[in-house]
């Protein structure tokens, strides 16, 4: 499994490029039309014309590193933008490499803590019941 250090930024390029390049030639995508820095620890993703391959660049402290993977049939899920890059989350990086739709992938929203609490010393100890619960105001 593909997995950056932890707060490593996940990038997408929406470009299509030549799969060809290398090492060398994915470093020079991403600091000219990304505009990014290939060895700071990211991991860039880029697509062949025809959907059906992927390749990823990532600088893991000690040196470049490049991934491949060819679908035998279909293509990767991308993106309908043409220019530019999008971040992807770990579990949408995990999806797109199955050839799933990562974009049905949506991280849940942080919701507020609950304003209850439960009691569990109040529970009923002689097996005379089910558990009784109590709400505080």
């Amino acid at each position: 499994m593909l997995t950056p250090r932890g707060g490593s930024r996940i990038y997408l390029a929406l470009r299509p490029v030549d799969m060809r390049k290398g090492f060398d030639g994915l470093a020079a995508q991403v600091q000219q039309v990304l505009q990014e820095d290939p060895f700071g620890g990211q991991l860039f993703l880029f697509r062949s014309r025809r959907g059906d391959r992927l390749k990823a660049v990532w600088w893991d402290g000690t040196g470049l590193c490049l991934f491949a993977k060819r679908v035998e049939r279909g293509c990767f899920v991308w993106s309908s933008a043409k220019e530019g890059a999008l971040t992807l989350t770990s579990a949408q990086l995990a999806m797109l490499i199955e050839g799933l739709d990562w974009r049905r992938a949506l991280p849940m929203t942080e919701t507020a803590k609950p304003n209850y609490l439960i009691d569990l010393c109040s529970r009923s100890t002689a097996g005379s019941g089910p558990a009784t619960f109590h709400h505080a105001d």
